[in-house]
């Protein structure tokens, strides 16, 4: 099993859950964050300043099966790119055991 660790731009979150519903991920978890990112000069958007060093996103929680990982980090990142700084960051790591606490099932059927 793998864990996928999103950091995506909070505009682009519906659009993300939208298609990862459609290639059949249906449970993860989000969380509001902010984080801080290379870019550190600021932007002018219509005459005023504003600071980008403290980012606003939405981070996400996945476990797959070890077969479901390319298909789903490639759903993410085609649905989350805007090509511009700022479009996040995904991270996979290993799962040694998942449990499904009402049922007690393990493993592969503990997350489906």
């Amino acid at each position: 099993m793998k864990k996928i660790e999103a950091i995506i731009r909070k505009s682009k979150f519906d659009d993300v859950k939208k298609a990862l519903h459609q290639i059949g991920v249906n449970f993860f978890s989000y969380w509001d964050v902010t984080g801080v990112g290379n870019e550190k000069e600021g932007h002018v958007y219509r005459g005023i300043s504003y600071s980008t060093s403290d980012i606003q996103r939405r981070y996400l929680s996945i476990v797959i099966s070890d077969d479901f990982l390319e298909t789903t980090v490639n759903t993410i990142l085609e649905t989350a790119y805007s090509g511009n700084v700022g479009d996040g960051k995904i991270f996979v790591s290993e799962v040694l055991e998942a449990y499904r606490i009402r049922t007690k099932e393990s493993g592969k059927a503990g997350i489906n």
